[in-house]
């Protein structure tokens, strides 16, 4: 299947691929898909997580392969299914499923986030759920899937420790992240850096409420100097907020990050066309304090 769909960049549309396991549908982001490939049979690795089938070698790169079913609970069958090779986070790893149903282009806009009854913020494995017709597709969270079961792939805090703190509270920054878990790592991290005076919102709707709330009292310049944007986010996602950021001629001047699991080549060719001023993948949260401190010191000096 041809998972290259070519979106225009900054429309707020993502595609999302719909897969089954059991009778259950759920989705993954087309962005993160890098091929689907028929079942292989794996080599088992000694002493893995349980999720993890084992390995195989398509093309001369090891890849894991993780048993879907296995990490959400749902009872595993004999049939062979598909993987899902991905690459988020510079990872590729294959997720074992029964069947590819399709492909549907959606809106941030119609991707209901889910709320706590049904995803705590350390065990839930939803980051939305879409309602086509009379099914409701659940996009599971694949990046906390992987950490769950790998945790030095996550965002890297110990390359914190170098760090050391200045007072950069006259820097104040705004975040753009929808996961609760990785803004509170991002935010103390930040904070460990001397960067305390931040403005934190969910989603690219919510930050950029924010900058036009600050242009209409006229404190832009003074309330914002740095903004920090994930993609994939409901209502409104980063690459739309980097597109309006970067076309405002009050805005356009404020230095934008792009701190994604989903920064590949072909998203940073998007993201560059669109203006940010730089995109780090997640794991790499050392080098966002760097490029805050030289963005900022350059365009403060600019």
């Amino acid at each position: 299947m041809d998972t290259n769909i070519l979106l225009e960049s900054g429309t707020n549309e993502l595609e999302i691929l719909e897969f089954a396991l059991g009778n259950n549908r759920y989705g993954i982001n087309v962005a993160k898909i890098r091929e689907i490939l028929s079942y292989q049979p794996v080599t088992p690795i000694p002493n893995a997580n349980p999720s993890v089938e084992g390995i195989f070698m398509p093309r001369d790169v090891m890849i894991t392969v993780i048993n879907l079913k296995r990490c959400i609970g749902l009872p595993e069958t004999d049939n062979e299914g598909l993987f899902i090779i991905t690459n988020f986070n510079k990872l590729n790893i294959a997720f074992h499923v029964d069947e590819v149903i399709g492909i549907h282009r959606v809106s941030w806009e119609d991707i209901i986030k889910p709320d706590s009854t049904i995803n705590s913020h350390d065990n839930g494995v939803s980051t939305g759920v879409i309602k086509l017709d009379d099914k409701l597709i659940i996009i599971l969270d694949f990046e906390k899937i992987v950490t769950d079961i790998s945790p030095e792939t996550g965002l890297k805090v110990s390359d914190m420790d170098e760090v050391v703190s200045r007072d950069r509270s006259d820097c104040p920054i705004l975040i753009a992240e929808d996961s609760p878990l990785l803004s509170k790592l991002i935010t103390d991290c930040l904070k460990k850096a001397g960067y305390t005076h931040q403005i934190v919102t969910a989603n690219g709707q919510e930050a950029w409420d924010k900058i036009c709330e600050f242009k209409k009292e006229g404190t832009l310049k003074d309330k914002v100097h740095c903004i920090i944007t994930d993609i994939e986010m409901p209502i409104m996602d980063g690459h739309r907020l980097t597109k309006l950021a970067k076309t405002d001629d009050d805005v356009k001047g404020i230095p934008l990050i792009i701190f994604s699991s989903l920064v590949n080549d072909e998203m940073r060719r998007k993201g560059e066309t669109l203006g940010a001023d730089a995109q780090l993948t997640k794991p790499e949260i050392g080098n966002l304090v760097e490029a805050i401190d030289k963005l900022i010191d350059s365009h403060l000096n600019a």
